[in-house]
């Protein structure tokens, strides 16, 4: 696994040995940014994201990488919030994130609450904890993170699907590539 583009290209990320993790992989990495940035390198620059059920923290450092302000990491597993913190410090990164040593349920109200706004939201939980998907993005649809062009992003496996709608949150795009596949929500 490896960082795709930016300041950091090409240098290599750890992940945790055994199926608890489940990393984006490169290429969908490499497809999602490419989808965001719209042939703009700078597309990225200054942005405010938060990196939910964050595991290696690989979406999360793509995006420092790229020029990301700031990066929330949620993660409640301590040794993948260990790993994470490992990652950034291979690479040097000092500054321009936090992590959140808590689950995306109950990180979601506290980060609404200190004023923080997103204008990006990536969310992969374990493929096995479906029911997550519909409750995190029903929080973030009544969330005060999320401005007018926020976009909220939800790795899934292709043959399942997250929801159409939540409250003002609708899917606007999907894109499938092997057996996973993202869907793309803003507020409407």
């Amino acid at each position: 696994m490896r960082v795709i583009a930016g300041e950091y290209r090409r240098r290599t990320l750890r992940s945790l040995p055994g199926l608890e993790i489940r990393p984006t992989s490169d290429r969908l990495r490499e497809t999602l940014f490419n989808v965001l940035c719209s042939g703009d390198p700078a597309a990225l620059a200054e942005t405010t994201w938060l990196d939910l059920y964050a595991g290696t923290g690989a979406i999360g450092i793509e995006a420092l990488s790229r020029g990301a302000r700031m990066v929330y990491f949620v993660e409640s597993s301590k040794a993948a919030a260990d790993l994470i913190a490992a990652n950034l410090k291979s690479l040097g990164i000092a500054g321009g994130f936090r992590i959140v040593k808590v689950e995306a349920g109950k990180a979601l109200p506290q980060l609404d609450a200190s004023g923080s706004t997103a204008d990006f939201v990536f969310l992969d939980p374990p493929y096995s904890l479906q029911e997550e998907y519909a409750k995190t993005l029903a929080a973030l649809a009544q969330s005060k993170l999320l401005g007018e062009r926020s976009v909220v992003i939800a790795e899934h496996e292709k043959r399942f699907d997250p929801g159409e709608a939540f409250g003002e949150l609708r899917r606007y795009r999907k894109l499938v590539q092997g057996d996973a596949a993202l869907s793309f929500y803003r507020r409407h």
